[in-house]
């Protein structure tokens, strides 16, 4: 019996968490059951996700995209289904805009689209007008966290949408003491240094400015902070220039895009991150996994992963002063770092990994097909 043939969609295989769940999709999923592909609408990135699958031999289709909307993608969208014949198509982020009349046309027999973020910030007014009308012809909405698929109620009237949480390797990121030392020795942190470490795209959602403020009052009564910012984007300038006027160059470190992302967080003695909104974050999986207590904000699906005092500690969104305080609470008291990270590691080892996430998508598709 022929596979089912499974066609990711979205617009590119950038650094971003929804790029990595799909990844770890495609990657699991080949095997007897399926037959997986995918589509990027935009042209290579040359990033590590697509490195990672061409090693695997994961076919992947790049359009092209130019930037704004690009018509050309109906047609190159065509030609993908014509040499695929998907029987499953799962799409990503703002592309069901460019597949809403292979839906109408019925070119797949089930149709999934992953909500990565809560309804009302995943995509555009025009957006939502397309994924309204995908949702009613039986595109399957999949929310990653309670306060998504609450979103999707708010939003489009949709209510109990199938739930599967995101999820990671999570022995990847386990590295352990040796790995936190060797980091430090090589990159010259003293272990007395309080290393936070936060992993996110330069972007308003993460909202940095608030972070380097709260980072800023908190290293003016704690002179052992240090921040490692692990990202790009197109608010780096911005973050930068805020640095330099707080006076903070040499205790704010911008590392980038980076490939090693466990060894950073097996360096560090806790993870923060400040943002005004989120799906269910793959950071803060990550951190977890690798035992670090999490600072973060209580936004989306963040509080479903940190329980506050137990494995980390949750800020309401732009509290500055709250933020601060609760980088000093853990930056004074390794005892406690000690205690959150060890209760985050179980927590990741029991609820965050990929198999769980891998396992719950490959039985909607069956689903989804033995229906149609």
């Amino acid at each position: 019996m022929r596979k089912a043939r499974v066609l990711h969609v979205l617009p590119n295989f950038g650094p971003g968490g929804a790029e990595r769940m799909t990844t770890h999709l495609l990657l699991r999923l080949n095997g007897e059951r399926f037959e997986v592909a995918a589509v990027s609408l935009f042209d290579r990135q040359g990033t590590e996700l697509e490195d990672m699958l061409d090693r695997a031999g994961v076919r992947v289709w790049y359009l092209g995209k130019r930037l704004g909307f690009d018509p050309r993608m109906y047609w190159r969208l065509g030609r993908v289904f014509r040499e695929f014949q998907p029987d499953v198509v799962h799409t990503h982020l703002y592309v069901l805009r460019y597949l809403l009349p292979f839906v109408l046309t019925r070119r797949a027999r089930a149709w999934v689209h992953t909500v990565h973020s809560v309804a009302e910030k995943e995509v555009d007014r025009m957006g939502k007008w397309v994924h309204r009308m995908a949702f009613r012809l039986g595109v399957v909405p999949v929310a990653i966290a309670e306060g998504v698929a609450r979103s999707l109620e708010r939003v489009y009237g949709l209510k109990n949408p199938p739930l599967i949480p995101n999820g990671i390797p999570v022995a990847d990121y386990a590295l352990g003491e040796s790995a936190r030392k060797a980091w430090r020795a090589r990159e010259g942190y003293e272990d007395r240094a309080v290393l936070l470490v936060s992993v996110a795209r330069m972007s308003p959602p993460k909202d940095h400015f608030s972070l380097i403020q709260a980072f800023s009052m908190a290293a003016s009564r704690n002179s052992q902070l240090r921040l490692l910012l692990v990202g790009d984007g197109p608010l780096r300038p911005e973050v930068e220039a805020q640095v330099r006027a707080l006076d903070l160059e040499d205790k704010v470190r911008f590392l980038g895009v980076r490939t090693d992302v466990p060894e950073i967080l097996a360096a560090a003695d806790a993870f923060v991150l400040s943002s005004r909104w989120e799906g269910n974050p793959l950071s803060v999986m990550e951190a977890m996994a690798a035992g670090k207590p999490v600072i973060a904000t209580a936004v989306g699906g963040v509080p479903e992963l940190v329980q506050d005092g137990k494995s980390g500690v949750l800020v309401p969104p732009g509290d500055v002063e709250a933020l601060a305080e609760a980088i000093l609470r853990l930056a004074g008291d390794a005892h406690l770092r000690r205690q959150l990270g060890q209760e985050a590691s179980k927590q990741a080892k029991e609820r965050f990994d990929v198999s769980v996430m891998v396992k719950g998508y490959a039985a909607l598709y069956e689903q989804l097909l033995e229906k149609s």
